[in-house]
C-alpha cells in the first residue's frame, strides 16, 4: 500500500499546545504540583496512544472489490461492490474513495469518484455497493481503492492506496440499426447445398450422425469417440459471405475527426459484424490502429461463439492513431484469409487507400467501401457506401451507394 498522512486540524494536537503541556509538566515537576503533573501526563499519554492507534489502524485491514460483469454496451449498468474487513481487535473508522473513469453513478453528477464512510469494530466487515452506468466506448478503470483510517477521534488519519486494485470495464461500441447491406459472395466449388459435388473442407459447421453410404473421409473420428457412435462432418455452403472487416484509422487524427466521426464509424463496424454473424456469415477483423491496453490487429475470419465478442473488444480498445499503414497489414495477413470479401472502413480517400485498393485487386478480393467523406474514383468498379457526416449513426448505416 502507498501511504499518505492526512492530518485533521485540532487545537488538541497543535504543536504550540503540546509545547505548553510540556512546559506545564516541567513546572509541575519542578514545584511539586501533583494535579498539574498528572494532567500533563494524561494529555501526552492520550496523544501518544492516539498516534499508536492510527499507526496500527491499517494492520490486518483488507479491501476487496468486484464487478458483476466487465464487458457492456453504452447505457448498460454494472454493479460494483467494495468490501472492507477489520481482522484485528482494534476498532477503526474508515473512509473509502474509488476513482471513476468513463462510468457514472446516478448520485454523483461529476462521475469522478465514489465515497463511503463507516466504522468497524473488532473482526467486523462492511460492504459498499454502487450501480454504475457506462457512458462511452472504451476501456475504463474503476479504482484504485483509496482507504483513509486512523484513531476514532480522527486526530491522526492516514490514507493508503491499494496497488493493483483497479478493475477494467470494456465498453463496446453502440449498436445501431443498419439497412440490408449485402456483401459479395465467393463461389469456390459450384452450387451451394448438399448436392454440391465438392465440399468446402475449410469451414466445418459441426457434426451429425453418420449416414450409411456417405464417404468415410467425412467421418469425424474424435467426435465419434466422444459420442460413442459414428459422427460425420457438416460443412458450410461453398458459396457464402466470408467477410473481413478492414478498419483504416489513418486520416482521423490529421483531419480532426478523432472524436464523434471516429465513434460513429466504429458503431457501424460493430453493427455490421453483429448483423453478419446473425446471418450465419464467418467474420473477421483487420486494423492498423493502436490499442488501449492489449489488442490484436488481426482476427481470423471465423464463425464461433467467440468471434463477435472478440471483434467488439478490439473495437472497444481501438484508438484513432495508426501504428502502421493499412497496406502493410494487408500484405502481412490477408493471404492467410483465403476466399474472403472485404468491408473497408476509412475516413476518406488518401494514398494509403489507393495502395490498398491496388493490392486487393491483385489478390482478387471484392471490396465494399464505407467512408465518412464522399467516395471519388478510387473504387474503380468496387461498391461503396458514404457514411453521412450530418445524419445519425443509424442513418449512416443505410448509407448511399457510391458510383463506381
Amino acid at each position: 500500500m502507498r501511504e499518505r498522512v492526512r492530518r485533521v486540524s485540532s487545537l488538541f494536537i497543535t504543536a504550540p499546545l503540546l509545547c505548553m503541556v510540556g512546559l506545564s509538566l516541567f513546572l509541575g515537576l519542578l514545584y511539586g504540583q501533583r494535579d498539574l503533573t498528572i494532567l500533563s501526563f494524561l494529555v501526552f499519554a492520550v496523544v501518544g496512544g492516539l498516534r499508536l492507534w492510527a499507526s496500527a489502524s491499517f494492520f490486518r485491514l483488507h479491501g476487496h472489490q468486484a464487478l458483476d460483469r466487465h464487458k457492456v454496451f453504452p447505457g448498460e449498468e454494472v454493479s460494483f461492490e467494495a468490501r472492507l474487513e477489520n481482522s484485528k481487535f482494534l476498532p477503526v473508522w474508515l473512509e473509502l474513495r474509488v476513482s471513476l473513469e468513463g462510468l457514472r453513478h446516478a448520485s454523483r453528477r461529476n462521475g469522478t469518484e465514489l465515497t463511503g464512510e463507516t466504522g468497524l469494530l473488532w473482526y467486523q466487515a462492511a460492504g459498499f455497493q454502487w450501480e454504475l452506468t457506462a457512458e462511452r466506448r472504451g476501456v475504463h478503470q474503476v479504482g484504485p481503492l483509496s482507504i483513509a483510517s486512523g484513531d476514532l477521534f480522527g486526530f491522526f488519519p492516514k490514507e493508503k492506496e491499494i496497488p493493483g486494485s483497479s478493475l477494467e470495464v470494456i465498453v463496446y461500441p453502440r449498436l445501431v440499426p443498419l439497412g440490408n447491406l449485402s456483401m459479395p459472395k465467393r463461389d469456390f466449388f459450384g452450387t451451394p447445398g448438399d448436392e454440391s459435388p465438392v465440399k468446402d473442407p475449410v469451414y466445418i459447421l459441426g457434426t451429425t450422425d453418420y449416414h450409411q453410404g456417405r464417404p468415410a473421409k467425412y467421418i469425424h473420428w474424435k467426435a465419434s469417440a466422444r459420442h460413442h457412435r459414428l459422427q460425420e462432418k457438416v460443412f458450410e455452403p461453398s458459396r457464402q459471405e466470408k467477410v473481413l472487416l478492414v478498419v483504416d484509422v489513418g486520416g482521423f487524427t490529421e483531419e480532426g475527426a478523432a472524436g464523434e466521426p471516429f465513434e460513429r464509424m466504429l458503431e457501424v463496424v460493430a453493427s455490421l459484424a453483429v448483423q453478419l454473424d446473425r446471418r450465419g456469415c464467418p467474420v473477421g477483423l483487420l486494423t492498423n490502429g493502436s490499442f488501449a491496453g492489449e489488442g490484436k490487429g488481426f482476427l481470423h475470419v471465423a464463425r464461433n461463439s467467440a468471434s463477435v465478442p472478440d471483434i467488439l473488444e478490439v473495437l472497444a480498445r481501438l484508438q484513432p492513431t495508426p501504428r502502421s499503414s493499412v497496406v502493410q497489414v494487408v500484405d502481412a495477413v490477408l493471404p492467410l484469409s483465403w476466399g474472403v470479401s472485404c468491408a473497408y472502413f476509412a475516413f476518406a480517400e488518401n494514398p494509403g487507400t489507393h495502395a490498398t485498393v491496388e493490392r486487393l485487386k491483385r489478390l482478387r478480393v471484392p471490396v465494399t467501401f464505407f467512408t465518412l467523406q464522399k467516395i471519388g474514383d478510387m473504387t474503380n468498379g468496387m461498391s461503396g457506401y458514404h457514411l453521412s457526416d450530418q445524419g445519425t449513426a443509424a442513418e449512416a448505416g443505410a448509407g448511399e451507394a457510391a458510383s463506381a
